[in-house]
C-alpha cells in the first residue's frame, strides 16, 4: 500500500512541475546588475515577450545610478531589426488592467541607437502601477497598426521590487 501512495505523490508532483513549466502566458524576468563605468551601477529586469502579432520583444526595465544625479528608471523595448521601427519622438502609452491610461516620454526624441529600439522614462509610471495587475504597452511604431505588448503581473511585480528593494 505504501508504494502505491508514494507512487501517486510522485506522479502528482511530476504533473504539477510539468504544468508549471508549460504555461504559455508566464514570462520569467531576470534581474541583473552591471557596472557601466566606475561609480555607475545599473540594475535591470529583462524579459522576452511576444506581441499580439507573434513577434518577440526584449523588454528591459533598468535603474541607473549616476554619481550626483537622481536615480532614473527607463524602459527599453527592442524589436527584431528590419521588421519594426519606432516613431520618435512619441510617447509610449500604458494601459492598466483597471483602465487607467498612462504615458511615458520618449528618451530618444533626438536620435535612437537603432530604428528597432525605443526607450521611455518610466520613473513616474511605476509609481502609478499596481503590482497585482498586468499592463498593456501600445508601441509607437512606424507604418504598422497599433502593436500591443501584454506585460504579465509577475513581471510588473518584479519591476516594483527592482524599484523598491535595489538601492
Amino acid at each position: 500500500m505504501f508504494p502505491q501512495v508514494l507512487q501517486r505523490y510522485i506522479i502528482i508532483l511530476l504533473i504539477v512541475l510539468a504544468s508549471l513549466t508549460g504555461f504559455p502566458n508566464f514570462a520569467e524576468a531576470l534581474l541583473r546588475q552591471h557596472q557601466d563605468a566606475p561609480g555607475v551601477m545599473r540594475y535591470h529586469s529583462q524579459v522576452s515577450i511576444k506581441d499580439d502579432l507573434g513577434y518577440s520583444w526584449q523588454v528591459v526595465l533598468f535603474k541607473l545610478f549616476l554619481p550626483g544625479e537622481p536615480t532614473s528608471i527607463n524602459l527599453r523595448l527592442v524589436g527584431f531589426p528590419g521588421v519594426v521601427e519606432f516613431t520618435h519622438p512619441q510617447s509610449l502609452e500604458i494601459l492598466t488592467a483597471k483602465g487607467k491610461l498612462l504615458t511615458a516620454a520618449d528618451v530618444y526624441a533626438e536620435k535612437s541607437p537603432a530604428p528597432n529600439v525605443g526607450e521611455y522614462k518610466f520613473t513616474d509610471v511605476l509609481n502609478k502601477l499596481s503590482s497585482t495587475e498586468e499592463v498593456k504597452l501600445f508601441l509607437p511604431l512606424r507604418g504598422v497598426p497599433a502593436v500591443v505588448l501584454k506585460i504579465p503581473e509577475v513581471v510588473v511585480l518584479e519591476w516594483q521590487w527592482l524599484v523598491t528593494d535595489v538601492n
